[in-house]
């Protein structure tokens, strides 16, 4: 039986992993655990999510469906965090025999999670054609991401990274996280590029723990079981309580969709599209960097680096008009949040400046408004300036956020074939 489950927690607390990661021993009473839970990461521009948007899905093989039905959505109702207006938990539970009638409908519905706006009746609809057993708790809006969860376990064509939780014992849950910082940055040091996204040494920030008052300690993400593991055991922490590795699609930009044409994209949605800068970077209030894009018919929109991306605005300042680019990012109040920036071809930039004098080599001075340049020294004259064209101080190649403004699906360079774009990952 594959089961998924979303939206158990709220800016306040809990974590639907958590909820997975208790659930994962507990149901060993009933059965045995198949193959690593999932993590998957959906939608990051849909509102209603409550931090990461994320869902779970834990596979079991067992003879008691019906006590595992029981215990799964008797422990959502006492663990999830009702209270909260914006927490609506769902679960559904896909049994092995119904596998390869539901498979494709699961699937499609999965894909169209971490690409597509979905409502809450689409999800409804889809359990109830299919004959899904299902709970939704207050609206019901998680039986989105649990229907997705299910899908994504039934799917087996799909990028996948790892990342190891490690969980908070419960009496110190909404205190300050004890985690050493050295270690922090040895792990980093000794498992980078096979972990990425544990620390941001650029801008000297700790990536890898989060602030909100959840159960989760820390969290390593990488390309392997072996990896995260190995990264983890390196750290030093106050006691933990439960770990789990998670596989997920998380660093695979499964939510970007290519765009042709600037006319085809939507509000909350994500996307590659490639265009010209047709207006130069200008730093706005708050020190977000907003640049404009034209692309081949003509059409214009806006693009962001935000205040959080730090170093990454310097690069897009440079950036001038007629700079060939391609953007990734997802869409919101029709502007086009930069996640990672393709340069292609750079513009030729020039300045005028005052012509040397063949004879000294020293610069001429103006003559006066309309008279030209002079060499006071040697009486050489120039009728007008010269053009000299100027150092870019900017390659063609793919640059990125720093890892602290890195969304869970964007895709790390570490991951792309560096080659490829001519460039290597800076630390």
């Amino acid at each position: 039986m594959i089961i998924g489950i979303d939206d158990t927690d709220s800016r306040n607390g809990m974590c639907t992993t958590y909820l997975c990661a208790v659930l994962l021993d507990e149901l060993k009473a009933y059965g045995s655990i198949i193959g690593l839970p999932l993590l998957m990461r959906l939608n990051p521009t849909i509102p209603y999510k409550t931090r990461g948007n994320a869902s779970v899905a834990i596979n079991i093989d067992t003879d008691q469906p019906q006590k595992v039905i029981d215990h799964v959505i008797s422990s959502i109702g006492s663990m999830a965090e009702m209270v909260s207006e914006n927490t609506n938990p769902g679960v559904a539970f896909v049994p092995d025999n119904d596998v390869e009638r539901t498979k494709q409908a699961l699937c499609e519905f999965f894909r169209s999670a971490v690409t597509d706006v979905l409502t809450i009746d689409d999800a409804k609809e889809l359990a109830c054609e299919l004959d899904i057993p299902h709970k939704c708790f207050k609206n019901g809006r998680g039986l989105i991401g649990a229907l997705a969860a299910c899908g994504a376990m039934l799917d087996c064509d799909w990028d996948h990274t790892y990342e190891y939780i490690a969980y908070r014992e419960q009496n110190v849950w909404g205190t300050l996280r004890s985690v050493d910082n050295t270690s922090l940055h040895k792990a980093d040091i000794e498992t980078y590029p096979s972990t990425w996204d544990t620390v941001d040494c650029a801008n000297d920030l700790i990536v890898c723990v989060p602030r909100s008052p959840d159960p989760v300690l820390f969290g390593i993400r990488g390309k392997s079981v072996d990896d995260v593991t190995r990264a983890a055991g390196l750290i030093e922490s106050e006691p933990i309580e439960r770990s789990v590795v998670y596989r997920t699609n998380q660093g695979t930009d499964m939510h970007l969709i290519p765009a042709t044409n600037i006319s085809d994209i939507k509000e909350m949605h994500s996307y590659i599209i490639e265009g010209t800068v047709s207006k130069t970077p200008e730093t706005i209030q708050g020190g977000h960097v907003i640049l404009s894009i034209r692309d081949s018919k003509g059409d214009e929109i806006d693009c962001a680096a935000y205040e959080p991306t730090k170093n990454f605005r310097a690069l897009v300042r440079k950036l001038i008009e007629n700079d060939k680019i391609v953007v990734y990012g997802s869409v919101s109040e029709n502007t086009l949040n930069i996640e990672k920036i393709q340069i292609r071809s750079l513009a030729a930039k020039s300045e005028s400046q005052n012509p040397v004098c063949p004879s000294c080599g020293k610069r001429m001075k103006s003559a006066g408004v309309g008279q030209g340049y002079r060499c006071k020294k040697c009486k050489t004259t120039a009728n007008s300036a010269v053009s000299i064209e100027l150092n870019r101080e900017l390659e063609v190649g793919l640059y990125e956020v720093p890892p602290s403004a890195r969304r869970h699906l964007a895709k790390p360079l570490v991951r792309f074939d560096l080659q490829e774009w001519g460039l290597f990952p800076s630390r």
